[in-house]
């Protein structure tokens, strides 16, 4: 196998799901590329060092320029805050490196775009991490759509619900709070947590052409974590709206940090002409199956255990009937990015096409400020 040195630029949450993806893929998937962690960044030493020894880093950097000059380094993977995704991918594409960028792709399309650019000037093998693709039963999903099970879609809705922002005392920034600072994470739910339903929906049922939303910031002061200071709340705590697909589908999509009892709720379900599909986070190796051409006395859903080995990936894990979990599909989305390198061929979402996702969020919130529905613009 060729030796693939890997950069990764951040030690937080993300970072150790990559990490782990890093570690593992070669153990599971016969691939041309072998991948090799050579340096890790953080701008705290300490925490770099620690990453390092944890997750068999090589080297150790502070400043990510400096990591992204480096020439023994091939491949940089960004999992560092929003606001910092553009300046890292742009500069790591005039190096001359393979990306692979955490989601969302920006903060904005606006910012996005420019991010597109560069990789595609630069010629260089890019993927944005919307691993929820990834998962054995979205993907057989995928399947069963593109088999035409299905048949002409009327309906997709998902929603993505979580609790953990309920309380007013929560501070907004820094390093374990980015998410609700609005300079910083571009957006709230939307990009956050929507940015997967639509990525997942525009796979699963092409594209989005128009939305009419609406979003609501229900603590609208908080102390700021870095300033200490109590400051204005820009990022949505909710967010909800109806999307018209290109295929004539209609959909809904709902999100927010509000629903006590949930910690990450995502579902989505499609209904067609001749069938329906179902799929829950919390139960993400199982998917809900109702196929109206079965026998009317035995009709009804069905649960198929996506575990068998000729299930989407499931042949390079168990046996069948053992089940896998959310860090797998890191390891997967990896294993087709560099399958699609070794092909030449580039495996999805690239900076591309995650460009489509952040039009559809930028309409959304666009849409919430106009009370107006919002065409989608194209991401050409």
């Amino acid at each position: 196998m060729k030796a693939l040195n890997v950069g990764l630029i951040g030690t937080g949450f993300m970072g150790r799901a990559h990490a782990n993806a890093i570690r593992k893929v070669n153990n599971f998937f016969d691939l041309e590329y072998q991948l090799v962690p050579k340096a890790v960044c953080s701008h705290d030493a300490a925490r770099a060092k620690a990453f390092a020894a944890r997750w068999g880093y090589e080297s150790c950097e502070t400043d990510w320029r400096r990591l992204v000059a480096r020439k023994d380094i091939d491949l940089v993977d960004i999992t560092l805050p929003n606001d910092m995704h553009r300046e890292v991918a742009t500069a790591a594409a005039q190096a001359g490196k393979m990306i692979l960028c955490e989601k969302p792709l920006a903060r904005t399309g606006a910012e996005a775009l420019p991010m597109v650019k560069a990789v595609e000037k630069a010629r260089v093998p890019n993927m944005v991490s919307y691993n929820y693709r990834r998962i054995p039963a979205v993907t057989l999903a995928r399947q069963l759509i593109d088999e035409g099970r299905l048949g002409r879609i009327y309906h997709y809705r998902a929603k993505f619900l979580q609790d953990w922002t309920i309380s007013k005392d929560l501070p907004q920034g820094g390093p374990g709070l980015w998410r609700l600072d609005v300079k910083v994470a571009g957006s709230g739910v939307t990009g956050d947590l929507l940015a997967h339903c639509i990525d997942t929906a525009l796979w699963l049922n092409g594209s989005i052409e128009q939305v009419t939303g609406m979003t609501e910031t229900f603590v609208k002061q908080r102390k700021h974590a870095l300033s200490g200071k109590v400051e204005k709340v820009g990022i949505d705590d909710a967010c909800a709206f109806l999307a018209r697909f290109k295929n004539g589908s209609l959909g809904t999509f709902e999100s927010t940090r509000y629903a006590r009892g949930h910690k990450a709720l995502y579902t989505f379900e499609i209904n067609g002409e001749h069938a329906s599909i179902f799929w829950d986070l919390h139960d993400l190796h199982r998917l809900q199956y109702f196929d109206h051409h079965d026998e009317g006395r035995v009709r009804g859903w069905r649960s198929i255990h996506v575990t068998d080995g000729d299930h989407p990936y499931m042949g390079k894990w168990w046996v069948p009937g053992l089940q896998i979990g959310y860090e797998h599909s890191f390891v997967h989305q990896l294993a087709d990015f560099l399958e699609g390198v070794a092909k030449g061929k580039p495996a999805g979402p690239t900076f591309r096409e995650a460009l489509e996702t952040q039009y559809v969020c930028d309409a959304v919130l666009k849409s919430a400020k106009t009370s107006r529905w919002e065409v989608v613009p194209k991401a050409r």
